[in-house]
């Protein structure tokens, strides 16, 4: 059983979490770590093709269990629908120490120094949110620069140095290229598009203590065998852990953050892995279980003072939540254009991030990560092809190797419908309000999402495809492992849910250290940035303890 009392209490062992927990422990702060799911074994968490985080329409790797955490989901037309972990529209996240750096494919990029600024750069489209940061990148490029450093990320700083300025290159160069970067790279050669390695949060080569990536075919979606990739799980808690000064509790549900009479923050009750309710206090409390979580567990703390939830003052708690709509185009080759070595993800440009004529932002197109078989069935067949039978498997067996396909996420414009709030009626396993998610993204993202669908045929033609094909971008809500922006970081409590430093309006002991307070969630993969505000709200922090 752990103490009752703590300097700090962190909910959620993911990327901010495990950043801020090793962060205060270092400083000498007594932490409580709290993680709702489990610190699965490699062995525990597999390597079944059908049931992970990359494919979990027959069920999930890393949690959460799929009893007894549903949510609800709202369509265009009012529709409800009750959801699980495993089927689309969940917005799932991995329930796991570690969260989502467990599991995930680890592209490290920075957001572009327009990403802070875009409704400056493009104004604000009707109907969105679109806002500025109230930070710059100059204000997180020292942060960024920590989070490389002090996990690990593989790269070359000098392919991007124009669009991302940097005082330090990356600590260890990037993986080697694939056989079908090589294919890519001719195409944009022909088109002129400058190229990068992507960055990656992998060993390329021996770093503290753990080895080299090996290449294998099982990377985003699963753990790594060798743990050369570099998660809070194998570097920041560890670091928490060994100071002696933090504990770390698994199995641990937040029920909700516990206020004083005058609202401020006091710790946090939450249920322990036997479903026993259990009180903990501290001095500072910070949240860090996701965008989706954190605004749920907010909104499930409401009190006489504050009755539709903690710093929901504004109406903002759930609110802009975004995550990325992804599109791409598939190719088929004459040549073979696979080599079965992972990660697989090479290549990418930054070209269309901004700076597109009469488009609002972009986003970043790259080559894909390695295709099992059983989600080349599910998601790269061309349209017309028969789904069983035997020219489904010839198909299969003849062209696996010479397919692939450019894709990357587009900056989403924030809409305010589309949030999270609390269903009226749908409780989980301990009785709690479960996530009820609405709206759909603005009109322009999939404006946006199309021009970049058009970029990828032309690179995927100029590279030699002799066959392309695709889905059109529609309107959809969409989270799932990149989600944010649902507790927004402004100067206006009327406007926004945590100041610049985190800090939940009118708390001044309660942090959010999640993709939460993302004002705008980039055109690239948010990981890095996440680390890097919870590195920044950390030392926030300690400066005013």
């Amino acid at each position: 059983m752990s103490a009752a009392r703590y300097d700090a209490i962190v909910v959620g062992a993911g990327a901010g979490g495990g950043v801020t927990a090793a962060i205060l422990a270092e400083a000498g702060k007594r932490v409580l770590l709290l993680e709702r799911g489990q610190d699965l074994t490699f062995t525990a968490i597999g390597r079944d093709h059908l049931r992970n985080q990359r494919l979990s329409q027959y069920g999930n790797n890393a949690g959460p269990d799929l009893d007894g955490h549903p949510r609800v989901a709202v369509d265009a037309d009012g529709r409800e629908r009750l959801v699980r972990p495993h089927e689309g529209g969940y917005q799932n996240n991995a329930a796991i120490v570690g969260g989502g750096t467990r599991v995930y494919g680890a592209q490290a990029w920075r957001f572009l120094p327009d990403d802070f600024r875009m409704a400056t750069v493009y104004g604000v489209p009707t109907g969105s949110s679109l806002a500025d940061w109230p930070l710059d990148y100059a204000e997180l490029a020292s942060h960024y620069e920590r989070a490389e450093w002090e996990l690990g990320v593989a790269g070359d700083g000098a392919a991007s140095a124009d669009l991302l300025p940097r005082e330090r290159d990356y600590p260890m160069p990037p993986l080697p290229p694939t056989a079908q970067s090589r294919v890519l790279r001719r195409g944009a050669d022909a088109l002129g598009w400058a190229t990068t390695p992507v960055p990656l949060l992998i060993n390329s080569e021996p770093r503290d203590g753990r080895a080299a990536c090996i290449r294998c075919q099982h990377c985003v979606g699963f753990a790594c065998p060798v743990e050369a990739k570099n998660g809070t799980h194998n570097t920041l808690i560890p670091r928490a852990l060994a100071t002696g000064n933090c504990d770390l509790v698994t199995g641990a549900t937040a029920a909700r953050v516990a206020t004083d009479r005058v609202g401020r923050a006091i710790g946090v009750d939450y249920f322990d892995r036997d479903e026993t309710p259990q009180e903990v206090r501290a001095e500072v409390v910070i949240l860090a279980a996701g965008a989706v979580e954190t605004a749920r567990l907010l909104l499930n703390s409401a009190t006489t003072r504050e009755p539709t939830g903690l710093g929901n003052g504004g109406d903002q708690v759930g609110r802009h939540l975004q995550g990325h709509a992804y599109t791409g185009v598939n190719a088929r080759f004459a040549e073979p254009i696979y080599d079965g070595l992972g990660p697989g993800v090479s290549i990418a440009t930054l070209r269309f991030n901004h700076g597109n004529d009469g488009i609002i932002g972009g986003g970043m197109l790259a080559d894909e990560f390695i295709l099992l078989p059983i989600i080349f069935q599910k998601r790269y067949l061309p349209p017309n092809l028969p789904r069983w039978g035997a020219v489904n498997k010839a198909f299969m067996r003849e062209a696996y190797r010479y397919v692939t396909d450019v894709k990357g996420p587009t900056q989403e414009i924030p809409h305010p419908d589309g949030r999270v709030t609390l269903d009226p009626t749908v409780r989980d396993r301990w009785g709690l309000p479960v996530a009820r998610f609405s709206g759909a993204t603005h009109p322009e993202t999939v404006r946006t999402a199309t021009f970049l669908q058009d970029r990828a045929r032309e690179w995927l033609d100029a590279a030699g495809a002799i066959q392309t094909w695709s889905t059109p971008p529609r309107p959809r809500l969409a989270a799932g492992q990149h989600q944010a922006g649902t507790c927004r970081m402004g100067d206006d409590p009327r406007t926004s849910v945590v100041d610049r430093w985190c800090r939940v309006h009118g708390h001044d002991n309660l942090f959010i250290a999640d993709g939460s307070p993302h004002v705008t969630n980039g055109g690239v993969n948010p990981v890095l940035t996440i680390l890097a505000l919870a590195y920044r709200t950390a030392e926030g922090i300690l400066r005013a303890w």
